[in-house]
């Protein structure tokens, strides 16, 4: 019973379980894409094992996972809703502003969110 103990409070000290956040950075021939999602009500291990391990066919996929997301995004889809179900998240955005044209529509009227310029 002390071994399962202290393996649960390993697990829960660990960085990445207590990381709330994770920075996707995904390359490809013509793509380099980079954004972070700040967990909001999602529970911990469905977002670091499901959120925060994207399945992008043809691209070069590194993540990690930080307590809160780096300054320096464009634009952020702040309480955005995952789709069909009851989770909520920011989402940072990094790289080519332009791109706010239609991720902000997005952002507003699919995932329920509010468009923030920091």
């Amino acid at each position: 019973m002390r071994l399962i103990g202290l393996s649960l409070l390993l697990a829960l000290v660990s960085g990445e379980a207590l990381a709330q956040a994770c920075v996707v950075h995904s390359q490809a021939e013509r793509l380099d894409v980079q954004v972070c999602q700040q967990n909001r009500n999602i529970p911990p291990k469905l977002f670091a094992d499901g959120f925060c391990q994207p399945e992008l066919a043809g691209q070069k996929v590194e993540v990690r996972y930080v307590d809160q997301c780096p300054s320096g995004a464009f634009g952020i889809c702040s309480n955005a809703q995952v789709a069909n179900m009851p989770y909520r998240q920011d989402i940072h955005y990094y790289g080519v502003a332009t791109d706010a044209a239609y991720l902000q529509p997005y952002c507003e009227t699919r995932s329920q969110g509010t468009w923030l310029k920091p």
